[in-house]
């Protein structure tokens, strides 16, 4: 007779699952939350968790202010229960607060078990800051309870409700010391926590950080997936109670795994990381580092783009091909993204135009295999010269000369994508965006900023890494002369970057400093950079803030990325 182990008798069996949902999409959130749990049964699972909002996707934002959408989520808790029979079921939902005061709506975790909802645990601190706004909709919660299940008393918590950890805590309570006061046994969070180059260390300190408090294991489930502008990268993790990392899940990829908890807390699974061997203390990101997390980045711009076509049912995608290093860039992520057959680049060389910048464009379609056209705009252009002559009156080449190039080309490109159905995808970078560096309706124009949160030395590296992961045979997916030549808007002669910008490694630092770490001018200027330079700076930031309100999505990948996460007022006098 073939008999388990004593030790794993006497254990749960716990499942995460780590899925990519669609806000709203009730019918395909409830299919994988099902499928989740059936295949979690088959491999004997007690108990399965999910993450934060699960059931209707985060963030849906206003959708929770119509009763129907409220609806439609207890109509899929009331279909998951049905499969929650001999496995107990955490997924997280919007849910009525039935007192009058207060928010109508709660951040909730439901439990769900024999067919019936067991225990409607609420989020009690409620993030409202950078992408967050939640205390606009949810009510903090009134009560903290344990969750009792086969002798096992659970601490679940919600996603914020375990941040409040470090010495200089955002919130007055803290959930976890008025559960401990309970005795559980384990901690569980729901979270949909996103992505930025600077998290991950943090996310997992934090989590590490309460385990050592509080001398429990930890079971974190987090969302992976694009929603617009936020991009979640998966990332759960299991700790045992020492805070030993058991189970890492992968980055920006579903997966569904479980480990057995024994009956004295420890977790069935080899150490990945010893309590010693990781920090329990986020950590503090001083100065711009163009190669942090460059893979990762990677990997998000990736998922952004192709859960936005896919959640939106678009499939194709159209570029402007420039030949510069921020539209390669964009051309191939869309690729590997899209499929190459699935991303088409215009070539549109003006008068100002260098024949090697079409060259290099034609050379990297011809790398990546996409379709390309090229379409120059000297006849369009003189047309409209032509047309103006008139009202301009014979002033001096301008700034408006300039823009009119940029503004035919978002307008053949903007032509072609309505004709077949494109959706245009901008290739705008953050030094650019910062510093007002573009046109409105020309090269500002698209329906997704792929690089709108990365500085230019950031793309720079970004490119050398996608020719580290994707060229062969000795030849550069990216040619190294796109890399390596002076980046130009080429709408006048001779033109460089550098005669409109401070050069991008000094100008995107001090950006960073201001931007991301939220520092004053003087503090900036004490750091070693110039106090004329960092007036200049700041000011062209602040006063371009009216371009960036008009600007597409961008997919964030930093700390603080221009759109939902930075709210400062176009009229302002502040710097500028």
């Amino acid at each position: 007779m073939n008999l388990k182990p004593i030790r794993e008798i006497c254990g749960m069996k716990i499942f995460l699952s780590q899925q990519n949902y669609h806000i709203g999409n009730f019918e395909s959130n409830t299919r994988k939350i099902i499928a989740a749990i059936e295949y979690a049964k088959s491999q004997g699972g007690e108990l399965i968790v999910f993450s934060e909002m699960s059931v209707c996707g985060y963030p849906a934002r206003d959708f929770v202010e119509f009763n129907d959408f409220i609806n439609k989520c207890y109509n899929s808790i009331d279909e998951i229960k049905q499969h929650a029979d001999t496995i107990a079921v955490i997924v997280g939902s919007p849910a009525r607060n039935p007192s009058r005061e207060g928010k109508d709506l709660f951040n909730a975790a439901f439990f769900l078990y024999g067919q019936e909802i067991k225990a409607e645990i609420h989020k009690t601190l409620l993030p409202t800051y950078d992408v967050f706004d939640e205390y606009r909709y949810f009510e903090p919660a009134y009560e903290w309870k344990l969750v009792e299940f086969k002798g096992k008393k659970l601490a679940i918590t919600i996603c914020e409700d375990i941040w409040n950890i470090n010495d200089n805590p955002l919130y007055r309570i803290c959930p976890m010391d008025r559960l401990m006061e309970q005795q559980p046994d384990l901690m569980i969070n729901l979270s949909a926590s996103p992505f930025d180059y600077a998290h991950d260390e943090d996310r997992k300190a934090v989590i590490k950080a309460n385990v050592l408090k509080y001398k429990l294991p930890m079971f974190y489930c987090n969302a992976v997936g694009s929603q617009t502008e936020i991009v979640f990268d998966g990332a759960s993790y299991i700790f045992d109670k020492q805070g030993n990392l058991c189970k890492s899940f992968p980055l920006f990829e579903e997966a569904t795994e479980g480990v057995i908890l024994h009956e004295d807390g420890s977790i069935d699974s080899p150490v990945l990381e010893t309590s010693a061997s990781a920090p329990a203390t986020a950590t503090t990101l001083l100065s711009l580092d163009e190669h942090l997390h460059t893979d990762q980045i990677y990997q998000a711009l990736i998922l952004g783009i192709r859960d936005y076509f896919t959640k939106m049912g678009f499939s194709k995608a159209i570029i402007g091909s420039s030949g510069g290093i921020d539209s390669a860039v964009t051309l191939a992520l869309a690729v590997v993204a899209l499929g190459k057959e699935n991303v088409r680049a215009v070539l549109m060389p003006s008068p100002y135009s260098t024949g090697h910048s079409v060259d290099d464009a034609v050379a990297l379609s011809k790398n990546l295999g996409n379709p390309y056209d090229l379409i120059r705009i000297d006849a369009v252009y003189q047309s409209l010269l032509d047309t103006l002559a008139p009202v301009f009156n014979k002033l001096p080449f301008s700034l408006a000369e300039e823009n009119m190039q940029s503004r035919i080309r978002g307008n053949i490109l903007m032509s072609i994508a309505n004709k077949f159905g494109y959706i245009l995808l901008n290739t705008s970078n953050k030094s650019e965006l910062s510093t007002g560096y573009g046109t409105l309706y020309g090269d500002m124009a698209g329906g997704l900023g792929v690089l709108g949160d990365l500085y230019k030395i950031q793309v720079y590296a970004l490119a050398n890494y996608i020719n580290q992961l994707h060229s062969h045979s000795g030849i550069s997916l990216i040619p190294l002369s796109i890399i390596e030549k002076a980046p130009s808007a080429e709408l006048r002669p001779d033109q460089k970057d550098s005669d409109s910008l401070p050069d991008y490694a000094v100008l995107d630092k001090i950006l960073f400093q201001y931007i991301e770490k939220r520092l004053g001018p003087d503090e900036i200027k004490a750091l070693g950079f110039e106090a004329p330079l960092v007036d200049r700076i700041l000011k062209m930031v602040n006063s371009n803030e009216y371009k960036r309100n008009q600007f597409c999505p961008i997919i964030r990948v930093s700390p603080k990325a221009f759109g939902v996460g930075r709210r400062v007022p176009i009229v302002g006098k502040y710097l500028s």
